[in-house]
């Protein structure tokens, strides 16, 4: 599936709370329906960007990890 982002995070080298916090700006400044590509290289990402979606009520779109990367699609919903 090809997915095209309204806007790119790129958390690369930043370790928990700093991506999920970045993460949280980003949705904060995006307009709803806006998809944010979420780039991070801390393996906490895999456990908090999902739980952030669920609990916030944003859609993860995809996850997927290469590398050592970690790439997230997040729609923002609400």
């Amino acid at each position: 599936m090809s997915i095209t982002a309204n806007k790119l995070l790129d958390a690369s080298g930043l370790l928990c709370p700093e991506p999920v916090m970045l993460l949280h700006r980003a949705v904060r400044e995006a307009e709803v329906g806006e998809v944010i590509k979420m780039l991070a290289t801390d393996p906490s990402t895999t456990r908090d960007v999902p739980k952030f979606c669920h609990f916030l009520g944003h859609e993860l779109l995809e996850q997927s990890e290469e590398e050592s990367t970690y790439c997230y699609y997040i729609r923002k919903t609400v």
